[in-house]
């Protein structure tokens, strides 16, 4: 039998080794993603980057942070959760459902009043402003009490002084996107949903930006979910801090958290 030279047994092995390796990452299951409604195109696009890299990938869930926490919280298979606000956060690290040391805070954001684009509303926001003679009878389109996007349009509103006169006539949606929608669809006149939600929708404009002091700073925290067993997940947290995906938030108008 023909014996191979050392250095070519070498090369074999390592090919060998490297194949296998390849394939063992590529067999790992994909990273499942649990993120709030705001950030889906955005991290959609950076889930493809990610999967670019190649021997791993990424699969997002997308709803409210509230609906994400209370899944996670009745064992939903997440591997990774992104809330739009630290309170849904820090209820899942309270129950002892988010591993310890694998949360930082990923991103920030602004909070904007919105109209459909053909819209001839002007209203400049500041406390006592007119919101509800705006909404000439109709609805505010806002989040509903438990969507992060909804508490902090209802303490920007309390700030400004204008809750009382707002908070009976309201279109409450179950995530911001829905909100979002709302007046995209003409369904209501006015709306109040994130900065980057606005930037995506052609069907929106932009009315004023709520005094980032008239409410809670809006953090976007990520953490690995304990019970998470995918062996690339910590990886996946480490690249959505990566320049690439850095890069990608910020075409998206995400801000860096502080």
């Amino acid at each position: 039998m023909m014996t191979l030279p050392y250095s070519r047994r070498n090369i074999l092995a390592g090919f060998v080794l490297l194949s296998a390796g390849r394939a063992a990452a590529q067999t790992t299951a994909p990273v499942m993603v649990f993120a709030a409604a705001s950030l889906k195109n955005a991290l959609d696009e950076v889930n493809l980057a990610y999967d670019a890299q190649g021997g791993a990938m990424a699969r997002a869930s997308y709803a409210s942070s509230s609906v994400i926490a209370r899944q996670i919280e009745a064992g939903a298979p997440a591997d990774v959760f992104i809330s739009a606000d630290t309170d849904w956060m820090d209820d899942l690290a309270k129950r002892g459902l988010i591993a310890p040391g694998s949360r930082f805070d990923l991103l920030s954001n602004r909070l904007v009043l919105i109209a459909p684009t053909d819209s001839q509303i002007r209203l400049r926001i500041a406390p006592g402003m007119k919101l509800a003679a705006a909404l000439g009878g109709g609805r505010l389109a806002v989040g509903g009490p438990d969507v992060p996007a909804g508490r902090y349009a209802e303490a920007s509103l309390e700030t400004l002084g204008v809750w009382p006169s707002v908070k009976d006539h309201l279109a409450p949606g179950e995530n911001v996107r829905a909100t979002l929608a709302f007046v995209a669809r003409g369904e209501a006149p006015l709306g109040v949903v994130y900065e980057t939600d606005a930037l995506i929708e052609p069907a929106v404009k932009v009315v004023g930006v709520f005094p980032s002091s008239s409410h809670a700073p809006i953090i976007y925290p990520a953490a690995l979910v304990a019970a998470s067993r995918n062996p690339v997940a910590r990886g996946y947290l480490a690249f959505l801090r990566s320049p690439r995906a850095r890069a990608i938030f910020r075409r998206y108008g995400f801000g860096a958290a502080p």
